[in-house]
């Protein structure tokens, strides 16, 4: 905002008129408070400003914590039914089904009860024909382990941890592949809630969205914004670099983008602790032409003596500011630095005034 002409005639009648119109007890003042008056304010809220309470944090439903553990503890059914259906598996009583794996190795299973936990293999066991007395299902390209686990969990719901940790990202796949939505979610939740890294998180977003995961997907774009630069150090991002390009613009761009939404946020914030100096110094100038403080007000009022605790956090800097304002005698191309933020208050005052005939804060009119 222009400050006046500090030298025109005018400016020095209305100093004089702004001089008259206050009773200032001799002080000495600092100008360190000067300096101050539009700086951060130590407090943010005004003192009559009447702000209503904000409402109470939402009180946590009582169902969320219900299952804390739920995919901790490896299991979905009682432990007798989990010992039940393991056995069954494991010793392959009555299969009539072989799972080949890429190690050329076999694991014994049923028909009816893989038609049942995967409507994929039921079509696959529908079209297969009887070879033997066995039906065959290939699994090319996924660790024997990783199958094994699998067509485990098609008969007991449950798995062993460190299986999971191992072969989380090849289980991710069958299940998605094969139509296991309980599978895909444990997988899904135990890459959440720490199963990403560094190392791996590219991968996880590829696969993501292969195979239907848009939390997981989110998840992982957040946490690439987050730790851009060290993740670009990875083996996973050089691969992704060379083999999908258009991912890799994709993910540069959400950097941007958040970078932008961020200076965004700080601009917001600092453009809101301008508008609250600015209404504290309106405040306190209101309070100390209208009311009076401890060293200074309108001559009409008794002053209160600088031992008083005044509840304006400007006041003080802005009555060393009026102080230096009455008895600056700077007459210099370019005026007092401290005088020009005086007029630029008393300008902001008057424009926003809605009863200048009755203001008490000098030259309002």
């Amino acid at each position: 905002m222009d400050s006046p002409d500090i030298e025109s005639p005018w400016l020095c009648a209305a100093g004089e008129s702004f001089c008259g119109s206050f009773n200032i007890r001799v002080e000495e003042g600092n100008a360190a408070d000067i300096l101050h008056v539009l700086e951060v304010p130590t407090s943010s809220v005004p003192y009559n400003c009447s702000i209503p309470k904000p409402p109470p944090l939402p009180i946590k439903p009582c169902t969320k914590n219900k299952y804390p553990n739920r995919f901790l503890h490896c299991s979905f059914v009682p432990k007798e039914t989990n010992d039940v259906w393991d056995k069954l598996f494991k010793e392959g009583n009555g299969a009539d089904v072989y799972i080949i794996t890429m190690d050329e190795s076999c694991i014994q299973a049923h028909s009816s009860i893989l038609s049942i936990a995967s409507p994929v293999l039921g079509n696959i066991l529908q079209q297969s024909k009887v070879k033997n007395g066995f039906k065959y299902i290939k699994i090319p390209g996924v660790p024997h382990e990783a199958v094994y686990a699998f067509f485990r969990f098609l008969y007991s719901s449950c798995f062993e941890e460190e299986d999971l940790k191992k072969f989380v990202l090849h289980l991710l796949v069958l299940s998605h592949s094969y139509l296991v939505p309980p599978l895909k979610r444990v997988c899904e939740y135990f890459l959440e809630q720490g199963g990403l890294t560094k190392e791996n998180v590219i991968d996880v977003l590829q696969l993501a969205r292969n195979c239907d995961a848009p939390r997981l997907s989110l998840i992982c774009v957040r946490m690439v914004v987050k730790d851009f630069k060290a993740i670009t150090s990875t083996e996973g991002w050089k691969i992704m670099k060379r083999a999908n390009p258009a991912l890799e613009q994709e993910l540069v761009e959400s950097v941007v983008d958040e970078d932008s939404r961020k200076q965004e946020r700080l601009r917001k914030v600092e453009e809101r602790k301008v508008y609250l100096q600015l209404h504290e110094a309106m405040e306190a100038l209101l309070h100390i032409c209208r009311d009076g403080c401890r060293t200074i007000g309108p001559r009409d009022k008794v002053l209160k003596g600088s031992q008083v605790a005044c509840n304006f956090p400007a006041c003080k800097g802005l009555e060393a500011l009026v102080r230096h304002f009455s008895n600056c005698k700077t007459r210099v191309p370019g005026g007092c630095v401290h005088c020009k933020r005086m007029w630029q208050l008393l300008e902001l005052h008057s424009r926003m005034c809605n009863e200048p005939d009755l203001c008490k804060v000098p030259l309002c009119r």
